[in-house]
């Protein structure tokens, strides 16, 4: 048994953002007032619910979501929680020149600064993805961790500079592109990874955009088979690690997800050894040996 569990809960702050930059919403007014809700009343229910706990969690949020909801964003701030860069409108990072990233990053870090003092050390990429531009960025504004890639589950590892890959060009010789993948070499910024079956929103939230218009899946699918299934694999079989919930106050900020996540905090705590941390405490732990 190992002498601490540890589970970070990850919130993404998306709100109006998320309409605006990737979820098909942004001509439509009834699209942004879903994110309003986020704003106005998903933050204070999460922020409500983790308070009750005693937990401290890592907010990702978007500069758009700070400057929108400052009041809401502000008492998240005052409660001890961490804040992280999430862009701005959730724009998608593969469709931005070197300058624009850079700008809206700086933009990011100093709306953060403005609000709690110091820089911030994480990044969550909007749409889960890097940029041709993003590791080096990140990289140059002393970013320690980031947050957004799925190469391990509960083990974090250091991002990797250099990969290269062989698309399939059907009017080459294959010799050309039969070839295997190459792993780059380490850099010093710290992998959390995340996973889509540890993500609220996909599953729950409906969308019309054609690419992601689902969003029924019942929430017990969600709370109490994917992430209770995940939480009990942790517990009972690896030896280290840390299990790392992203949430959403659009989707687990409602009814039917607020109530569930409460219950599997309640599950979770009814173990011995565990123990709720920000990522920013995990990257001092994985620094240390304590998280591997």
């Amino acid at each position: 048994m190992q002498d601490k569990y540890y589970i970070s809960i990850t919130i993404d702050v998306d709100a109006i953002a998320g309409w605006l930059g990737s979820y098909g919403g942004q001509d439509s007014l009834c699209d942004l007032s879903r994110g309003e809700f986020a704003g106005k009343i998903g933050i204070l229910r999460l922020l409500d619910l983790l308070e009750s706990f005693k937990i401290k969690a890592t907010w990702f949020v978007p500069g758009h979501s700070i400057e929108t909801f400052r009041t809401q964003i502000k008492k998240v701030v005052d409660a001890g929680h961490e804040i992280g860069t999430h862009g701005y409108s959730h724009e998608d990072p593969n469709r931005l020149s070197l300058e624009q990233e850079m700008k809206i990053f700086k933009k990011d870090i100093d709306l953060i600064y403005k609000l709690t003092g110091e820089k911030p050390t994480g990044n969550r990429q909007p749409w889960w993805d890097f940029g041709p531009n993003t590791l080096n960025v990140l990289i140059e504004l002393g970013f320690e961790y980031d947050s957004s890639l799925m190469g391990n589950e509960f083990h974090p590892y250091y991002v990797r500079k250099g990969d290269k890959w062989y698309k399939i060009d059907y009017n080459k010789d294959p010799d050309e592109w039969m070839k295997p993948y190459e792993f780059g070499e380490e850099t010093r910024l710290i992998e959390f990874p995340v996973s889509w079956y540890l993500d609220d929103l996909p599953p729950q939230m409906f969308m019309k955009h054609p690419y992601y218009n689902y969003g029924w899946t019942h929430p017990d699918i969600v709370y109490k088979v994917l992430f209770k299934e995940h939480f009990d694999y942790y517990y009972k079989k690896e030896k280290s690690g840390i299990l790392i919930y992203t949430i959403h106050p659009d989707v687990s900020g409602r009814v039917q997800g607020i109530l569930r996540l409460e219950e599997l905090i309640e599950y979770i705590k009814s173990f011995p050894n565990i123990e709720f941390i920000t990522l920013r405490e995990a990257v001092n732990l994985f620094k240390e040996g304590k998280i591997l």
